[in-house]
């Protein structure tokens, strides 16, 4: 809030909120600190003291330094003492108040004689046992990637896995598999014996969803601009390095490429999307989803013209919407760590500001940001940020993965485009692989046969001489 009086006038006539609380200058160390407690436990937000009534309809301090100090001793009888900006005296309509601001993403988890409090709208009320277990979590003050994955034995440790990420780990000298993941944070003792933590299951684990329900990838492809019965989907299980492949693989597969088919065979391809940009969003979803949440997955969801990937939990710690380019902070140090080992991810960085780079180079909106009720979303858009300014390409037809009502994939499309692109009449299946340099073989002959059941294409001749040709019915 801006230390304006003005400004503070204005906030008061909106009324108390979540975010917003008063008092008069006669309120107790203990009422302050309730209030202050509860905040500091949500979302922060901002006390004034020196406001009487359900309107505000009389403000003033007398004694200033006395009310000062009554709020800083407010601050001090919270466990852990509270830390915030020293308060400030406002005049607000010639009278003054003091504003006592409680940050966003406060670092700690606070109680008052015992007592964890969050704010509901104008109320101060008690956090549930799962709740203050959950902002615990988030918080940092207990880990749950570290804590012993409930059933778990060093049976359900894929060794082989663990072998061979142990093998490419360099500087550890002689120590062994076990001693190596125990250090990483995958193993941890229970009684004399080692056991899996919730991030050796996750990362090593042969089935980790026995486990951990949830904790899997929903990746689907719709076929218009929302969810409908038209789509096609893909559940991704496995450890976490192997969920990391297979969605770039549904990525590769499901993508668009951009018409890029110029007046001569050679092109310059590119998905709608840049691939590197995608492919960081899901490792950071992974990375830094919150695993506690059971029964909720990573969704990896592409429409015609936005692909969405929605991560359950919120944003960890301090990072918020607003300085999510800049701010850093970890809610699984353990799986980052590992899957920074491995080569996935940079540790030290979330990839934002490096996915709005790939799509400013494509000419692409930069990303949007979004909370939900019980996660965060990144939303990626397909149309060029510069329509009036972007250089007219050759007219090449784009089908946007439906060809006369009927769902084709990123391939078929190719094909499709080769076929309505200058005096092409015909399409092989060296031709599409041509196309598609990065596609079996085997894959390609099935698309086009799947044209043909399809009734788009017409199959002609035998073998190695034969060709495909659009169907009279479907041009």
């Amino acid at each position: 809030m801006s230390s304006s009086g003005d400004d503070v006038w204005l906030v008061l006539q909106n009324g108390r909120s979540t975010k917003l609380d008063w008092f008069s200058e006669q309120a107790t160390t203990t009422q302050i600190a309730t209030s202050m407690a509860a905040m500091a436990n949500t979302s922060g937000g901002t006390l004034v003291i020196g406001v009487v009534g359900p309107t505000a309809s009389t403000l003033g301090v007398h004694n200033t330094d006395h009310v000062t100090d009554r709020v800083l001793q407010a601050a001090l009888s919270i466990e852990p003492p509270l830390i915030i900006p020293v308060p400030r005296i406002v005049q607000v309509k010639g009278q003054n108040v003091i504003l006592v601001q409680l940050p966003h993403g406060m670092p700690h988890v606070y109680s008052l004689e015992g007592r964890y409090l969050r704010r509901e709208h104008t109320e101060n009320i008690p956090l549930k046992p799962h709740e203050l277990r959950r902002l615990i979590m988030e918080r940092g003050e207990i880990n749950y990637e570290t804590e012993i994955a409930a059933g778990a034995t060093l049976d359900d440790i894929n060794w082989e896995k663990a072998e061979a990420y142990v093998a490419s780990l360099s500087g550890i000298g002689e120590a062994d598999t076990k001693t190596v993941l125990a250090r990483r944070g995958c193993l941890a003792p229970q009684g004399d014996e080692l056991c899996p933590t919730n991030a050796g299951i996750l990362l090593f684990g042969k089935e980790p969803q026995r486990f951990l329900r949830g904790a899997e990838i929903t990746a689907a492809r719709f076929a218009g601009d929302t969810m409908s019965d038209t789509f096609s989907r893909q559940d991704i299980t496995g450890g976490l390095p192997d969920q990391i492949r297979r969605a770039e693989t549904f990525l590769v597969d499901h993508l668009r490429k951009n018409t890029q088919l110029r007046h001569t065979m050679a092109r310059e391809e590119h998905f709608e999307y840049p691939l590197e940009a995608a492919r960081e969003l899901v490792v950071n979803a992974v990375a830094h989803r919150d695993y506690s949440i059971n029964g909720s997955g990573i969704q990896l969801f592409i429409f015609r013209d936005h692909m969405e990937i929605t991560s359950p939990g919120g944003l960890p710690g301090p990072v918020t919407i607003e300085n999510i380019k800049d701010e850093r902070f970890s809610r699984n140090p353990v799986i980052v760590q590992v899957l920074s080992d491995m080569g996935f991810i940079e540790r030290l960085g979330y990839g934002v500001d490096r996915v709005i780079d790939l799509m400013q180079q494509q000419h692409l909106k930069e990303p949007a940001f979004q909370e939900t009720a019980g996660g965060f979303r990144v939303m990626l858009y397909n149309e060029n940020k510069n329509l009036d300014t972007a250089q007219p390409e050759p007219s090449v037809p784009s089908f946007k993965g439906v060809y006369n009502g009927i769902e084709i994939n990123p391939r078929q499309e190719a094909a499709l485009v080769y076929l309505h692109t200058d005096d092409n009449t015909r399409i092989t299946n060296s031709d599409l692989q041509s196309l598609c340099p990065d596609v079996h073989a085997e894959t390609i002959r099935r698309d086009l046969a799947d044209l043909v059941a399809k009734e788009i294409l017409q199959k002609m001749g035998q073998k190695r001489g034969s060709y495909y040709v659009l169907k009279r019915d479907s041009i």
